[in-house]
């Protein structure tokens, strides 16, 4: 199973096909969503470990993606990173992990929570994105991918989401 975090309008996922993507095997998290952002209380990892405290449908984000294989970031670049509304569902999976930390590869990351192999892997687009964003959304997704313990899938790059369908086949 494959876990999209996305920040597509309906219009664009309809665009793009990927409404049309089988339900057993793509579950969606449109990022545009989200009303309420990590607070950084870190109760997730106190009160309530691998669950955070604010109770909404992105409360449980953590388990989620503990129930995927691949999670799959389709998010506008912006600077070199995602939109702020795909990097708020990030903030608010970090339950993912533990708030212990370890080094791995000669750097210091969470503990695994959740003892399984994930990919991580992203589509970024939009009409002008520059070698030097591309170079630094590339690093990224590789830190977000070795601190989920994951590996990283593909990077992709796009003028627009209307081809990401294609990138998922």
């Amino acid at each position: 199973m494959k876990l999209i975090i996305h920040d597509l309008t309906e219009e664009q996922l309809k665009s793009s096909g990927l409404d049309t993507l089988p339900a057993d095997t793509y579950r969606f998290v449109n990022s545009l969503e989200i009303d309420r952002y990590c607070i950084g209380c870190f109760g997730c990892w106190l009160k309530t470990p691998g669950r955070c405290i604010i109770t909404d449908r992105f409360q449980q984000m953590g388990e989620l993606i503990a129930q995927v294989d691949e999670v799959v970031i389709i998010a506008k670049e912006t600077f070199g990173s995602y939109s702020s509304s795909v990097k708020n569902v990030l903030d608010r999976s970090i339950s993912y992990v533990e708030p212990f930390f370890e080094i791995r590869n000669g750097e210091m990351h969470h503990k695994e929570r959740y003892i399984k192999p994930l990919m991580f892997s992203a589509v970024f687009y939009g009409a002008d994105i520059t070698e030097a964003e591309e170079e630094t959304s590339r690093r990224l997704v590789q830190a977000n991918a070795v601190n989920l313990n994951g590996t990283i899938g593909f990077v992709k790059f796009m003028e627009s989401p209307d081809m990401v369908k294609e990138v998922l086949a």
